[in-house]
């Protein structure tokens, strides 16, 4: 088990010039409760098991485990996932000198939401922020996958649904 640092933020601008690589991305949650999440992930030809702890205070560092598992299971425990909460998405990769982003481009019921995320070494450590970053989302529930895999983003953020 090791722990994950990482800084979340909404995106605002063009990415797509700096993009050095993509993945498809489908996930389910067989556990979603916020003390301890167990996350089922195929990204192109691999898959994953992950276990995520409750962040700290700040929302910023977590417990996590994962092992790569052969996609055949993991798509039978994606079967074990409510269908309607399946998270689909893209992930872009953008180097930024010694770290990289992860921009997350989300489909279906999430369609519009793009969050990039940056791991890091400890929660002090410094950072270049690009033009296309926006506000800042670390430790806000809202954006987590687990939370987003029971309320479609697009339905919530809605014109019909904002109060405008």
């Amino acid at each position: 088990m090791h722990i994950e640092i990482e800084r979340k933020f909404l995106v605002n601008g063009d990415y797509k010039p700096f993009v050095q690589q993509s993945e498809e991305i489908a996930q389910g949650y067989l556990s979603s409760d916020p003390a301890r999440t167990v996350r089922v992930r195929i990204a192109d030809d691999k898959a994953f098991l992950t276990i995520k702890s409750e962040s700290n205070a700040f929302g910023i560092s977590r417990f996590e485990w994962e092992k790569e598992i052969p996609v055949s299971d993991a798509r039978q425990l994606l079967q074990l996932c409510d269908l309607a909460e399946i998270i689909e998405k893209v992930r872009y990769i953008i180097p930024a000198g010694e770290f990289k982003w992860e921009v997350d481009e989300f489909l279906g019921a999430h369609k519009g939401l793009v969050i990039a995320e940056i791991e890091l070494p400890s929660e002090s450590t410094s950072f270049e922020r690009p033009e296309w970053l926006g506000e800042e989302v670390t430790g806000n529930p809202h954006y987590y996958n687990a939370w987003l895999s029971k309320h479609p983003h697009a339905k919530i953020n809605s014109p019909k649904n904002s109060g405008r």
